[in-house]
């Protein structure tokens, strides 16, 4: 079974996004660690894409949101949550808090109210309100635009961060989850042992036309069809190239247009 990943939370502080400190350059006699090569051909990954693209043009998250803000307090709040709770949560919040400094004005507590049936609420809520007013006080409102400074602001790592320039901004980034990380090792598409290599690895063999949508493709293909405990082989769109062993049920691409599960976003 391909291994599981899910981003833990970051644990950042308000005082990290001000004065996050720089990482160590690598020595210049330093090796480069090798990355992981995929184990489909060019063409294979380019039929793989070719196929998604087919039965899903215009690939959308699940997150519901109304602004670049909303979206990133979405993703945050979703770490270690379903889309479809943080949604059933987010509904009223965003109703009332859909920018910053709203969200300031609401405060701690009555965000905990908001967000209680979501886990880890108290820790996220507290991210949230830390986040928000960094975003007023020092971003204009704004959601930067910037992954090292989306990486400084608290409850967001860099999986978080890529969502929301893909999605927000239409950057071509690609962000592994837990699904995208089962997806692209299981399916031989880019194999490594954690979610940085396995996204040096996508960055790497997607080709460029696909990688706006590269993420959704997968992360849907993911929840749906490549499921963890069972993946549904029988009706993969691309069964017939993916490299897992332990398919379930005869394998065999679909055509273009044949039935298959809904997967609608």
């Amino acid at each position: 079974m391909a291994p599981q990943y899910r981003e833990p939370m970051s644990k950042a502080t308000p005082a990290d996004a001000r004065a996050a400190p720089r990482s160590a350059k690598p020595r210049a006699s330093a090796k480069r660690a090798r990355l992981p090569r995929s184990r489909l051909t060019k063409a294979e990954i380019e039929t793989v894409f070719e196929r998604f693209q087919a039965r899903l043009p215009e690939p959308k998250g699940e997150l519901e949101y109304v602004n670049p803000y909303t979206l990133l307090v979405a993703v945050v709040l979703s770490a270690q949550a379903t889309d479809a709770g943080v949604n059933k949560a987010t509904r009223a919040l965003f109703a009332v808090a859909d920018t910053p400094a709203k969200m300031v004005a609401l405060g701690e507590a009555r965000l905990v109210d908001c967000i209680r049936t979501i886990g880890l609420f108290r820790n996220k809520a507290k991210n949230v309100i830390a986040l928000s007013r960094i975003l007023a006080e020092e971003f204009g409102g704004e959601v930067p635009r910037d992954r090292e400074a989306l990486e400084r602001l608290p409850g967001v790592g860099r999986k978080t961060a890529n969502v929301v320039l893909n999605t927000a901004f239409g950057e071509p980034v690609i962000a592994v989850d837990t699904h995208l990380f089962r997806v692209s090792n299981r399916t031989g598409l880019a194999p490594g042992k954690d979610p940085a290599e396995v996204e040096q690895v996508l960055e790497r063999v997607v080709p460029d036309r696909f990688k706006r949508h590269a993420h959704h493709w997968l992360i849907l293909h993911g929840r749906y069809v490549c499921k963890a405990r069972k993946p549904d082989c029988p009706v993969c769109p691309i069964a017939d190239i993916c490299r897992y062993t332990a398919k379930t049920g005869p394998a065999g691409a679909l055509p273009v247009g044949a039935a298959g599960p809904a997967v609608t976003a």
